[in-house]
């Protein structure tokens, strides 16, 4: 059984789920853009049987504070310093789409938080070109307006952000979706080869890696991720 808290991180307040064992390795979910901490109900009770789960809102999703100021770098910025607030680290931190995003630029500015990291059908920051992205009938669990900045960081990244790669020292796993995926598979390998020492391995089952096939994400992140070390 989860329990729902909230945390402020420098001005913000992030909602988040936990469940697991007291005490347990500390594992954070990170969500894709537009969903939140629910998005990982169908796996996060098999990864917290041997870990203390942290899934988070965002902000600018769900039950997060939605400050109208929205980029990548700000929040990995939140997620530091939720880790600073609840005294969590070293961590390992499963990112799925812009989710991935954020932890990998986690991962590469505060290497040492960062003990194993997984990446779920994330392609290597390189620009893109551009889309009208089509806002949902109805109020939206999420601020519109995070929407259309993020997506325009996505679109045209950083390049730093691409450089910073080679600074991660996590061990990484990157899956992917393969060709049913939107993500450019392509990109996902490149990320990959990017990270030093990083493994890949392919679910074909589309960018929804664990919606649409949770035991075998659950069975592939877990296997790498390991024994849970002792507290």
């Amino acid at each position: 059984m989860d329990d729902r808290r909230s945390v402020d991180v420098g001005g913000v307040r992030l909602a988040f789920r936990v469940s697991g064992p007291p005490g347990a390795q500390p594992l954070v979910l990170l969500h894709a853009l537009g969903e939140d901490a629910t998005d990982w109900d169908g796996v996060a009770p098999a990864l917290a049987a041997s870990r203390r789960v942290y899934a988070l809102d965002l902000r600018g999703h769900g039950r997060s504070d939605w400050p109208g100021t929205y980029t990548l770098d700000l929040m990995r910025a939140d997620v530091d310093r939720f880790l600073d607030a609840l005294g969590l680290g070293p961590v390992e931190l499963i990112g799925h789409s812009m989710g991935g995003i954020v932890a990998y630029l986690l991962a590469q500015h505060r290497p040492a938080r960062v003990r194993r990291l997984v990446l779920e059908d994330v392609s290597a920051p390189r620009p893109r070109k551009p889309t009208t992205p089509v806002r949902p009938d109805g109020p939206p669990a999420f601020d519109w307006d995070m929407v259309l900045a993020v997506r325009r960081q996505i679109d045209s990244p950083d390049p730093r952000w691409l450089e910073g790669l080679g600074r991660i020292t996590a061990g990484t796993l990157v899956l992917g979706g393969g060709p049913r995926s939107h993500v450019p598979q392509d990109g996902v390998a490149e990320l990959a080869r990017r990270i030093p020492g990083a493994r890949t391995v392919t679910l074909p089952v589309g960018h929804l890696i664990h919606r649409a096939a949770p035991g075998a994400f659950t069975e592939t992140v877990t296997a790498f991720l390991g024994a849970s070390p002792r507290p």
